[in-house]
């Protein structure tokens, strides 16, 4: 509504729904965690819904930070289709295993859903420079054009977004491989959750490598957030869908 109506006033009533929406699903995270009595993301239900949280807690913060114009309109589809896909599966409360029990929990995940927040809003940013890359190319420069930022603020926060990301997702997998070592008594099993989540963290290593040294800004650093983010998805979905992993979630 937001992109196509493109008035002030609706832009700020959108964001003042998102932040509304974003203190109900707070609330609902917190139910969960109290009834459950554990950290809520022991099922494809709950995790879903705790990373949809924390894009939306990433985006706010970068809103409230640049005040992008129109960047929900890249973003909250991505949030709605998650959380569609979280209100489908199933809700019921699934018991943690009590050895995985514990602080690691806590620190484990919370660092790898914010760091996959991150690389979203990354994504989001990503899509708004090709769009606006294609305006300046055909010279097409209507209302759209004028709403959105420049393409060196984007390419700027895409790597602002990236440098976030990217240490979240590193401590992300060395306190899993430390609580790994704690409770199996190994720090690496190649479970396929594993292996993919370091395929992830080394494309992210290549595309800040190839950012600070070969000059890849703009346009490729946009796509390769987009890429990015999907190796992201596929990691958190697609390995529990089509492979067989320790991982629940």
């Amino acid at each position: 509504m937001e992109l196509a109506v493109g008035k002030a006033s609706v832009s700020r009533a959108m964001k003042v729904l998102i932040a509304l929406g974003f203190v109900l699903h707070t609330v609902n995270v917190f139910l969960r965690y109290v009834v459950g009595g554990q950290m809520p993301i022991a099922s494809m239900h709950e995790a879903t819904s705790f990373l949809t949280w924390s894009i939306v807690l990433i985006f706010l913060i970068i809103e409230l930070k640049y005040e992008i114009s129109l960047l929900g309109s890249f973003v909250m589809p991505g949030v709605f289709i998650l959380m569609l896909s979280s209100s489908v599966l199933p809700r019921q409360i699934k018991p943690i295993d009590p050895t995985l029990q514990g602080y690691w929990l806590w620190i484990h995940t919370t660092l790898a859903f914010l760091g996959d927040a991150a690389f979203a809003v990354a994504c989001g940013i990503g899509v708004m420079y090709l769009v606006q890359e294609r305006f300046v190319k055909s010279k097409k420069l209507g209302g759209l054009f004028h709403r959105l930022p420049s393409l060196q603020i984007l390419d700027d926060i895409n790597y602002r977004l990236l440098t976030i990301g990217f240490p979240l997702l590193t401590l992300a997998i060395i306190t899993g491989a430390v609580w790994a070592e704690g409770v199996w008594g190994t720090f690496w099993r190649w479970d396929p959750k594993e292996v993919w989540s370091l395929i992830t963290w080394l494309f992210y290593a290549m595309v800040l490598h190839v950012r600070t040294h070969s000059g890849w800004h703009g346009k490729k650093s946009a796509i390769l957030s987009v890429i990015g983010f999907a190796a992201v998805l596929f990691t958190f979905f697609g390995v529990n869908l089509l492979l067989k992993s320790l991982h629940e979630f």
